[in-house]
């Protein structure tokens, strides 16, 4: 497995949004993207930004923090954002259907270091850094399954 990697600094939250928009139109179902990052890194926002991008009508988009997993249904699949930061354990992942999610939906996952042995093997990872200079926050992107290469050539600028 090759793992590969590729870097995009964001110097607002609009130029954050731009890249979840690019992104999502890219997203197919199957496709897990795992968000990783501090706490006010930019995950939440670019997810919902990612979300509301793929929305054929606009409609609220909520943070799942409480609720673990919010689902919304797209034209071609479901698409998942969960945030398993509050997951009391880890069994959890499989009774919230997430599993099933990852073979059928488009999948957000917030702390996905909480997926331990469960995370995707394809999945893309993006890690959120803040670099403490105004907005600007350093997104990694990092993926070993081949099909996300030449996808990721389209959404980096």
């Amino acid at each position: 497995m090759t793992h590969h990697s590729a870097a995009f600094t964001s110097t607002s939250p609009d130029k954050t949004a731009q890249l979840a928009t690019r992104l999502g139109a890219q997203l197919k179902a199957g496709d897990c993207v795992l968000l990783e990052g501090e706490i006010g890194a930019g995950k939440s926002h670019f997810a919902r930004a990612l979300i509301l991008s793929k929305l054929a009508e606009p409609e609220d988009v909520p943070s799942p923090t409480f609720t673990l997993v919010q689902s919304y249904d797209l034209p071609d699949c479901e698409l998942w954002h969960a945030d398993l930061y509050r997951l009391p354990d880890p069994d959890q992942i499989i009774e919230l259907g997430l599993l099933d999610a990852f073979q059928t939906a488009i999948c957000l996952i917030e702390w996905p270091d909480r997926l331990g042995d469960l995370t995707p093997a394809n999945a893309l990872s993006l890690c959120f850094e803040d670099t403490h200079r105004n907005d600007t926050r350093q997104i990694t992107l990092n993926w070993t399954d081949p099909s996300w290469n030449d996808r990721v050539k389209k959404v980096l600028p």
